[in-house]
């Protein structure tokens, strides 16, 4: 159930009706919009049946949500969620790119690369220290010396960094260095994991799982939701179908479908989609084109010796080309797009 109040309703008066709604034993989640004030009612809903809301005092109008997921609703927030990362705020009317290597393999490219990713504009450094890999002879991440790279990398580019996080049991340390803690597709569903990443104060970026609906990805946003952090951002990766001339097959349609039903940020990972380097620009293209709040694109300075994902990994001369070609794109669609940095100096980064 929600429960909108009046626009002249008094906090005095909305306490009231929180109070009524918790003493049927039902938890209560405010949203404040410019006008309105939602209270979500979370829980069993029954006893909240016969109470009469309408002729309490502040009380507009009152809607009965069917939706399995409720905190993440779009009905559940008076206004679409803004998530500050660093100078960028994912969600607003800016379109956020978050861009860098599949994984950390050392200190030189990792450098580089939060070089080019801030002179572009992008938003953050994303990396990889805790690799999920299907072979367990691939390379799994530098571990806690990568976490340590990418915090030096936000030191010295003035980047905040995005990293995956993988087991509970990582994600005290993940967070001490990481300003997302990414959910990466395997771990879509490891109900432990998004409740843990619930618990801690860091944004978390949720990746779509190969073999899920969006429903369930809405779900799974639920759990982190309920530990209290509201900062969630869903990310379209491509999902798992019978097509074999992709890496994954690219689900364009969810994009608008997750800003009808949710008021959190959606993001799109064309690197993951394709699979290919040359299919990043036009899905990326696409992407925001559908309504995507960002883009989330690998990078890599040599993909040739990448230790993973160098086939789907633009140069930097091709992610600076991919940068410079967004914009169009973003004013299309009545959005705007960051604009490119002078490189930093080594005066200014001190």
């Amino acid at each position: 159930m929600i429960i909108v109040t009046r626009p002249d309703a008094t906090d005095d008066e909305i306490d009231a009706i929180r109070e009524r709604v918790e003493a049927a034993g039902v938890r209560t989640h405010l949203s404040r919009g410019e006008h309105h004030t939602i209270i979500g009612c979370v829980g069993d809903e029954e006893p909240l049946a016969e109470i009469p809301f309408l002729s309490l005092p502040g009380v507009e109008r009152v809607h009965q949500v069917m939706k399995p997921y409720k905190l993440a609703s779009r009905e559940f927030a008076a206004e679409p969620t803004r998530i500050t990362l660093g100078q960028a705020t994912i969600g607003g009317p800016e379109i956020a790119v978050i861009a860098g290597p599949c994984s950390v393999e050392g200190w030189e490219m990792l450098s580089a690369t939060a070089d080019v990713v801030r002179e572009t504009g992008a938003a953050a450094l994303r990396g990889g220290a805790f690799k999920p890999r299907t072979s367990p002879y691939s390379f799994r991440g530098m571990g806690v010396e990568g976490l340590e790279l990418l915090a030096r990398a936000r030191e010295e580019a003035g980047v905040p960094v995005v990293t995956e996080v993988m087991d509970t049991r990582q994600v005290e340390v993940v967070a001490e260095h990481a300003d997302v803690l990414q959910i990466g597709a395997r771990n879509m569903q490891n109900f432990s994991l998004l409740s843990e990443v619930g618990r801690v104060h860091r944004p978390v970026l949720l990746k779509r799982g190969m073999s899920s609906t969006i429903k369930d990805l809405l779900l799974a946003a639920e759990y982190i939701m309920r530990q209290g952090n509201a900062d969630v951002i869903l990310c379209e990766r491509g999902i798992r179908t019978f097509e074999t001339a992709t890496r994954n097959t690219f689900d364009l349609a969810a994009i608008p479908v997750l800003k009808r039903e949710t008021h959190l940020p959606v993001f799109a990972d064309p690197s993951h989609a394709g699979g290919i380097r040359e299919l990043v620009a036009p899905l990326s293209h696409a992407a925001v084109a559908a309504g995507a709040d960002g883009l989330m694109v690998e990078t890599h300075p040599n993909p040739a010796c990448a230790l993973s994902d160098g086939d789907q990994s633009l140069t930097f001369p091709e992610f600076r080309a991919l940068m410079k070609s967004l914009p169009p794109f973003a004013e299309a669609v009545g959005r705007t797009f960051p604009k490119a940095k002078p490189a930093a100096t080594k005066a200014s980064v001190a």
